[in-house]
């Protein structure tokens, strides 16, 4: 039985991310993922301004003056969503936990997905493989995601990335456009990366809070380790601690950056204090830029 506030929560999300996907995300969406190829729909005579590459020379023959080839698009395009539920997820110190926030933008990029008629899936993990919806059409298919994203207890803790990887590499057997958001904490995922993205065009949604990037000064602090259950305390009035806690964190996050480039992996950066859609409305404007050059 799904609780009632999760059901309310779930219709809230519809109606804000119907908003957001109608009034600003759905042109930009829709221009950015191009269908697989076109498809031939008829030919029609030449008109000024025309494509002279499309014109079909056998009908141009037979009629004694240009016609064209028309084409429509094949949309038919499949989005599938790897979002982390890890322990390191389920922390925030701004308005809310950064798994609150990969759900929703998870939901803004399901919604337009739906929209724009692709398949749309998801694959929820942690250090195991928690849970995976294929790729199916349809409002009811989507709310159902939403409702997943929104509701799913995880049983794990830990992160294994490589193994969700791994995972969507041999669930999907065709070209898709593959979103994994994460913190993106875990080391070694180069490889599997890469091999994904030879394949499908991934994007990495990386999900940021602002107490990750600085230490705040609030003296001795017990902190415990979302994934292992760790205590520790760390003295964070030394200034020395602070520095040196931002300068492995710029080092990690530059590291990342550096990886995503060489793989020509996209990333969204979104972050607990913000919105999900001003980080995917820069991130769809300069790719759509970039297509264009």
């Amino acid at each position: 039985m799904i609780p009632k506030e999760v059901l309310k929560k779930v219709r809230q999300i519809e109606i804000r991310t119907n908003r957001e996907v109608t009034d600003v995300l759905g042109g930009q969406y829709h221009s950015v993922f191009k269908g697989h190829g076109m498809e031939f729909e008829e030919v029609r005579e030449y008109q000024p301004g025309d494509d002279i590459r499309t014109i079909d020379w056998n009908v141009t023959a037979r009629m004694g003056h240009p016609f064209i080839k028309r084409y429509i698009e094949e949309r038919e395009l499949t989005v599938m969503l790897v979002v982390d539920l890890s322990g390191s997820e389920r922390f925030g110190t701004v308005r809310r936990f950064k798994s609150e926030l990969a759900s929703e933008l998870a939901a803004v990029l399901a919604m337009s997905a739906v929209r724009n008629n692709d398949r749309v899936g998801v694959l929820l993990f942690t250090d195991r493989i928690e849970h995976v919806v294929p790729p199916r059409k349809g409002r009811r298919h989507v709310l159902r995601i939403i409702r997943d994203l929104l509701a799913f207890e995880p049983v794990g803790r830990g992160t294994d990335m490589v193994r969700a990887i791994d995972y969507v590499a041999r669930m999907l057997n065709e070209h898709a456009i593959v979103f994994i958001v994460s913190d993106f904490l875990e080391e070694d995922i180069s490889h599997p990366l890469k091999l994904l993205a030879q394949r499908h065009d991934v994007v990495a949604v990386t999900v940021e809070d602002p107490s990750e990037r600085d230490l705040p000064n609030i003296g001795i602090a017990r902190l415990i380790d979302p994934e292992t259950g760790e205590t520790f305390e760390v003295d964070t009035s030394s200034p020395v601690v602070r520095t040196a806690y931002t300068d492995r964190v710029m080092k990690e996050r530059e590291e990342r950056k550096h990886l995503l480039r060489r793989l020509a992996i996209d990333e969204i950066p979104v972050r607990t204090e913000g919105g999900v859609v001003e980080p995917l409305l820069r991130f769809f404007r300069t790719r759509e830029t970039r297509l264009r050059r």
